[in-house]
């Protein structure tokens, strides 16, 4: 199977280095004109520049593709909105959104400004739900579209010093679940690239040999698969130094314990059965909760 992107428009946030570059590049080589959208700011969100984006846009269109630079910042609705209509000025159509776009201001939760926690809430979520909803109306109309969230393991697993980067990265597959299910009838997959790999956003977590390992392009083949036609659906995919893998949110079998008025010692007596994970599933939506709890408590009546 050949993942050609010949005649797919692209958006690509935060693109002007690290990850959102090679995804930028990796597009463009299979054939998809891209929109290189990058603030230019640093990596804590200060500042902006158009050289990083247009570099990009340069290095496409001196490889034989098609590419546009733009500068919006993701927290600006407004702006994610004129990019998007500049997009479909330009070539029509939207196909493919990889919300790439990010920031640090890592800290302690004891040390860390509410502000900082916001802005980082505000670049990540936020800004991937304002280019959702920008492409959203364009993707349901010509029923297609591929949206890849960027996740972490700081949100899927939690990291020090990461509170607020973290609580983004895990709303991102929260937003995920949603929009997969309310945009499957449109053909429009929605997932999530969990990436390990070095850049201006990882540099101080790993020592030097490491990061020699976790070249951003070795991400890229994840983010290929998410954003071609054959793509899955609500689906996790983490990659990093060659080796790519899939997180599930889980729910356990559990016990059915009634209404008794010691319920609460009873759970903490059972804690260890309620966590067991041995038949757990990966429900396929929120409802599989409630529909487990209903059905255990209905056939605990009979």
């Amino acid at each position: 199977m050949s993942i050609d992107l010949t005649g797919r428009v692209a958006i690509v946030t935060g693109a002007g280095g690290g990850l959102g570059r090679e995804h930028a590049l990796a597009l463009a080589a299979r054939g998809a004109k891209v929109v290189v959208n990058d603030l230019g700011g640093a990596r804590d969100g200060s500042g902006g520049s158009s050289a990083a984006a247009l570099a990009v846009v340069e290095e496409i269109l001196a490889a034989g593709g098609e590419a546009i630079a733009n500068g919006a910042s993701v927290t600006d609705y407004a702006a994610v909105q004129a990019m998007v209509s500049e997009t479909i000025a330009k070539w029509g159509r939207v196909d493919i959104l990889i919300n790439n776009a990010g920031i640090l201001r890592d800290k302690s939760f004891a040390k860390m400004e509410l502000d900082d926690f916001k802005l980082v809430m505000d670049v990540h979520l936020m800004g991937a739900v304002h280019c959702c909803k920008a492409v959203w109306p364009i993707m349901t109309e010509q029923k297609y579209g591929r949206i890849v969230m960027t996740t972490s393991s700081s949100g899927l697993y939690g990291n020090f010093g990461q509170s607020n980067y973290g609580a983004a990265k895990m709303a991102l597959v929260g937003l995920m679940q949603t929009l997969s299910l309310e945009g499957a009838k449109y053909d429009i997959r929605v997932n999530s690239l969990a990436p390990t790999a070095a850049t201006r956003m990882t540099e101080s977590l790993f020592p030097p040999e490491f990061l020699q390992a976790l070249q951003p392009a070795d991400v890229v083949p994840a983010m290929l698969v998410l954003a071609s036609e054959q793509a899955p659906n609500r689906t996790i995919l983490c990659a990093g130094a060659g080796s790519f893998e899939a997180a599930h949110i889980t729910l356990t079998q559990g016990v059915h314990i009634g209404h008794a008025s010691d319920a609460a010692e009873q759970l903490a007596a059972r804690l260890a059965e309620v966590r067991q994970r041995e038949h757990e599933t990966v429900p396929e939506s929120g409802m599989a909760q409630g529909h487990l709890e209903l059905t255990k408590a209905m056939a605990n009546k009979k």
